[in-house]
Formats: C-alpha cells, structure tokens, sequence
C-alpha cells in the first residue's frame, strides 16, 4: 500500500458535451491572459504606450508556437520526421493507409526559447525603438510564469513524468496505468520557475536592476534552465535510446540548457549601468 503517496487520475478537462476544453489548453490561456494583465503594469511603469501591447501577444504567441514545434521536430523527433516532412506543418498522420487529424502532438521549449528571442529583436526594432534587451528583460519576467502553468499542464496531462522513486513518497499517475509512486517533475519545475517569477518580479519594482541592460533577462536564462538542467536528472527519458547520450549522463533537455546557461550568465556579469530606458542611436 502507498499511504504516503499520491494518486493522480485526473479527467482531461471539462466536458462541454459537444467539445472538451483541456486543462492543459486552459494552462496556456491562463498564463496569456495573465502575462498581459502583469505586462501591461510594466508599460505603464516604463510609460509604453498599452496599444503595443497587441503586436507584443502575436510576435510572442506566433513565435512560440513555431519554437515549440521545430524545437519537437528537429531536437527530438527528427528520426521520425526526416522520414514525414509534411506532418511537421499539417496536423495530420497516415495511419491505416488514410490521412487522420491528430492535432500537434509534440512541442520543446528549448525551441521556443529561440524563437521568442529572434522575435524579440523585430518588435523592439520596429515597435519600441528601444534595444533588443530592454523587451527581454521584461518578457522574461512573464515567461517564467508562463512556465509555470505549461508544467502544471503537463502534470495534468500525467506527461513528461518522473522516475520512480522507489518509496511510498511521490505521486501514482493512475491515467498511465501504474501503481507505483514517481517524482512529480511537472510540479517540480512548475514551482521553480513560480519562485523565479516573483524574484524577478520583486528585483523590477523594488530595485534599479532593470536599468542594466540584459541583467534580467541574463538571469532569466541562468536560473530557469539551470534548474531545468538539475530536474532533468530526476525524468524519464523522453526520447528512446537517448536517456544518457553525453558522457553517459546527460539528456537532449540537459545539453540544450547549457548554452542557455552560459549566454545567461554572460549576460548578467556584462552588463554595465546604461540606462534601460534609452532609445537606439
């Protein structure tokens, strides 16, 4: 018996009889919604005008969607894909000799890592005038909670699971059929980058940190993906036959925070005292 441990068998969302609104859909709307109420106070702090706010949802909505696919195609699934070019743009498979809708079934935050931050560069360029970094500094205050709903959503989708933990500590994801207990990585995650979030958020409104160009986005980058590098230890693979594919020890998710990391901390020890507010020369 696992008297200590939690058992996690959730429905998939709320059944609205013709339609189910998913919980892991509604994580997303949520952090949206939220991010630009939270975005919003930052411009009127930085006396932005709100109606660029609008350009900032489709730069940032667009490009993650596009991060998160390629990310899934080309870092993860590419042994199948190189194989099924049109399904990394249609949301269709062959399957039984006919076309299904299957919807987009895989998506990596390491790609939207990337393509947020080329996105970045074009709406500072040509909707504030300001530099690149002075949108990331702020952006990144928002992604961090968004990351926090994206691994709650996880977890309520009982994916991208721990490994056991070989106790009656943990959590039983009842949905995949199991009755053993595992770490619950999603929430893992999902309260360090919550945790991230309100540190950042503190250093913005109670500090002069915000005037050094790239300091926040630099820890950003720094923590997030360190912590995601250290969580990792703790997951199943998510790719067969390449748990352990560097040195015996780290994962796809763990090589690709590296150079997030460094680029981060490179970042918060570069920067001077220019002010944030400047606009480009």
């Amino acid at each position: 018996m696992h008297y200590l441990a939690v058992e996690w068998d959730p429905s998939l969302g709320i059944n609205l009889g013709f339609f189910t609104v998913r919980w892991y859909s509604l994580m997303f709307i949520a952090a949206f919604l939220l991010g630009l109420h939270l975005m919003k106070k930052i411009y009127i702090k930085d006396e932005i005008p709100v109606e660029k706010l609008d350009n900032l949802f489709m730069y940032t909505f667009i490009s993650m969607l596009i991060g998160m696919r390629l990310g899934d195609v080309f870092f993860y699934s590419w042994d199948y894909y190189q194989d099924h070019l049109l399904e990394i743009i249609i949301p269709f498979k062959k399957l039984g000799g006919t076309w299904k809708f299957t919807g987009y079934t895989g998506f990596a935050s390491h790609g939207a890592a990337i393509t947020i931050i080329l996105a970045m560069y074009f709406y500072a360029k040509k909707h504030l005038q300001k530099p690149w970094l002075f949108i990331l500094d702020r952006l990144a205050i928002m992604v961090a909670l968004a990351g926090f709903f994206i691994r709650f959503g996880n977890f309520f989708n009982s994916e991208i699971v721990g490994k056991p933990t070989g106790t009656n500590f943990g959590v039983i994801f009842k949905v995949n059929g199991e009755d053993f207990a595992r770490h619950p990585t999603q929430l893992y995650e999902a309260f360090s980058y919550l945790i991230l979030f309100f540190v950042m958020w503190f250093i913005y409104w109670k500090t002069d940190k915000k005037q050094k160009l790239g300091y926040l986005f630099g820890l950003f980058m720094a923590v997030l993906w360190s912590l995601r590098f250290v969580i990792e230890f703790l997951k199943e693979a998510q790719v067969d036959s390449r748990e352990d594919w560097v040195f015996n020890s780290l994962n796809t998710g763990q090589v690709l925070s590296i150079p997030l990391v460094i680029i981060g901390l490179w970042l918060m020890f570069k920067t001077t005292s220019k002010d944030a507010g400047a606009t480009k020369s």
